[in-house]
């Protein structure tokens, strides 16, 4: 039976405190202080930061709902100034770190912030070079004391403004308990700018409300299916925080049920930080598991020997998965099933071998420990959960938005229906319009835009209903599929419709495509740019004797972060790299209706990158901004 005590909506500042009370000693943050070293915090220890943190802001003269941005990578720093915030009844405004200073100035601007937190010296260049721009910016906070402080009067380290706090709290006996206690569950919590696909980005307001409601959905869902996070999880952060899916259904869901925090460096790290934290579960998103799946892949794949037996091992398990699927394709994937039970004897046979010769290995690469991850942020392919649950790791898929404060759906671990997001989660209701439009209304929506209204009036049906922008369909036991964006389904010449995200979530475990992004509106058939895995093919080339410009390679990077970013022009034109793009495409196509099929193909030298906008901080392509940077070589492919 599982315990729900914690399984209340209050605001955060009444759940946080009251966990570092009740889970005192527990550990709350585990962070690495070098690359073979750890430490870690208690709750009572982050308790303490947090109090003489927001007694600093408060000296400040912070005052209740003014609003305070944090732009940094994950790190405990980010906790302790949000706790802080959010505590002194202020409003956090998140700005993702690899944003330019334009769109960190338009949101410091748009969300009239008087306080900003940052980590690093490229973030606190940004910041000197737009002060002047940023005219509601009073306070500058470095939170790395390695990095210089600029000579300037606005900039202060984090231990100073703690220290400040101590003084302020000790002359303002219960300043911070005063503050904490006026917060109601109503008063804006956050605003979380939408990353966006297009346009300028639009701030999501969200209450103390509809942050604690959608951590008890969650709870909810796991009560369900017959687990809870507890205080003996682990929970490994590497999505950005930035985002309200690792801050909602990581940080706050962790701290709510007393949960370890262990902080990966970056999530290129992930698959090296899996082994050093050995967490019970994460957050994740299809990109990242697709790097997960593929780097499995690879291990047990090293030698001749290694790879035809996870090949073979896959296969036996692909099987057990079917073999478990009921008739409308649901499976039973709960901590108290038996993956064998009910099987003929002779696949019960083949799967121990597979389980005890490749999978109970490949479950090692996790830690260890590992017991479920969720994902979400883009639809997860149905083959690359069997894939997993082949191997006896759980997914959960869910669905939802910045606006919706994450899940909205969620799957049943005990009854998974792979490339579905799952029935409608408690506390809310679904329809689909006319159009096939998935709208919801529920207790986890947002408020609206920050000085935005005209954009909050169309963003709701008048009777409450909040239009997702995503089509979808209904499929059996109340469970939806996602089918595309709805500003992402390309229409052919022809009239035909094609939805981007089917045909592009194909190469989830392609061998030799990294990154795709596919072209048909106004076309007479589809094409893509198709940016290669450059590490596996050049390894592959240098095996191979083929030569080519090794002065053109560009890695961006250091130690396990390196990666490739650009190759010559020599190399993606090589009849070997085609023929192996020719196969994945080919594989892609099989499972396609012919007017999908991808029908020609330019190879790029270089990643879809951030940098450049073609990619969001939670790794979905910016389709619109790749097709214009490949205006050229796309209508190549058409005017051949």
């Amino acid at each position: 039976m599982v315990q729900r005590d914690h399984m209340r909506v209050r605001t955060i500042p009444e759940m946080f405190n009251e966990s570092v009370v009740r889970y005192a000693d527990r550990r709350c943050q585990w962070f690495k202080t070098s690359a073979t070293t750890t430490d870690s915090l208690t709750y009572a220890d982050v308790g303490m930061i947090v109090r003489d943190l927001c007694g600093g802001l408060l000296s400040m003269g912070l005052k209740k709902q003014d609003r305070a941005a944090i732009m940094s990578y994950n790190c405990p720093q980010w906790l302790w100034a949000d706790l802080a915030i959010l505590n002194a009844g202020a409003v956090t405004v998140t700005i993702y770190p690899s944003l330019s200073a334009h769109e960190m100035e338009y949101i410091i601007n748009n969300s009239e912030s008087r306080i900003l937190f940052v980590r690093d010296a490229f973030n606190v260049e940004k910041v000197l070079e737009r002060f002047e721009r940023m005219p509601t910016l009073e306070t500058i906070i470095l939170m790395d004391e390695s990095v210089p402080l600029p000579d300037h009067p606005a900039f202060h380290y984090l231990s100073s403004v703690r220290e400040a706090g101590k003084h302020y709290l000790h002359t303002n006996r219960y300043a911070y308990e005063q503050a904490c206690d006026n917060v109601k569950v109503w008063d804006w919590s956050t605003i979380i700018y939408t990353s966006g696909t297009m346009g300028d980005p639009k701030g999501a307001v969200h209450t103390h409300y509809t942050i604690m409601n959608a951590v008890q959905v969650d709870n909810a869902n796991f009560a369900h299916n017959g687990y809870m996070m507890t205080e003996e999880d682990i929970c490994l952060s590497f999505l950005p925080l930035s985002h309200s899916y690792e801050r909602q259904c990581g940080q706050f869901q962790s701290l709510n049920c007393g949960a370890t925090i262990a902080y990966a460096e970056k999530p290129q790290t992930v698959v090296g930080d899996l082994q050093i934290f050995k967490p019970t579960v994460f957050c994740s998103v299809p990109r990242i598991f697709e790097r997960i799946y593929m780097a499995i892949r690879d291990v047990a794949s090293a030698s001749p020997e290694g790879k035809a037996a996870f090949e073979k091992a896959m296969d036996i398990g692909l099987k057990v998965v079917d073999s478990r699927s009921d008739e409308n394709g649901f499976i039973d994937m709960g901590f108290d099933i038996d993956l064998m039970e009910g099987l003929p004897e002779d696949l019960q046979e083949e799967y121990r071998w597979a389980d005890q010769a490749v999978f109970s290995k490949v479950r090692g690469l996790l830690g260890g420990n590992f017991r479920v991850s969720f994902s979400a942020s883009a639809s997860l392919p149905a083959n690359l959960w069997k894939a997993f649950a082949a191997m006896g790791i759980r997914i959960c898929e869910g669905y939802g938005l910045t606006e919706t404060m994450n899940a909205i759906n969620f799957n049943n671990l005990k009854a998974v229906l792979p490339g579905s997001i799952g029935p409608t989660t408690y506390s809310h209701e679904q329809k689909l319009a006319e159009d096939g439009e998935l709208l919801v209304r529920g207790g986890n929506l947002f408020l609206g835009y920050f000085n935005n209204p005209e954009a909050t009036e169309e963003a709701f049906t008048p009777d409450g209903f909040f239009h997702t922008g995503d089509i979808a369909v209904e499929l059996a036991n109340g469970y939806y599929k996602i089918v595309d964006r709805k500003k992402s389904i390309m229409v052919m010449d022809t009239g035909k419709n094609v939805p981007r995200a089917k045909l592009e979530s194909k190469f989830s475990t392609a061998h030799y495509v990294e990154q795709i992004c596919a072209v048909g509106d106004d076309r007479p058939f589809i094409s893509a740019v198709v940016v290669p895995k450059f590490e596996t093919l050049l390894a592959l080339m240098q095996k191979q004797g083929i030569t080519f410009d090794e002065s053109q390679i560009v890695y961006e990077g250091e130690g396990v972060e390196r990666v490739c970013v650009k190759v010559g022009d020599d190399f993606v034109s090589h009849e070997e790299i085609r023929k192996l793009i020719d196969q994945d495409i080919a594989e892609a196509n099989e499972q396609l209706e012919e007017y999908e099929k991808i029908k020609k193909y330019h190879i790029s030298n270089r990643r879809f990158l951030e940098d450049l906008d073609e990619v969001t901080p939670t790794l979905k392509n910016k389709y619109r901004n790749i097709i214009k940077n490949f205006n050229e070589e796309i209508d190549a492919i058409y005017n051949k």
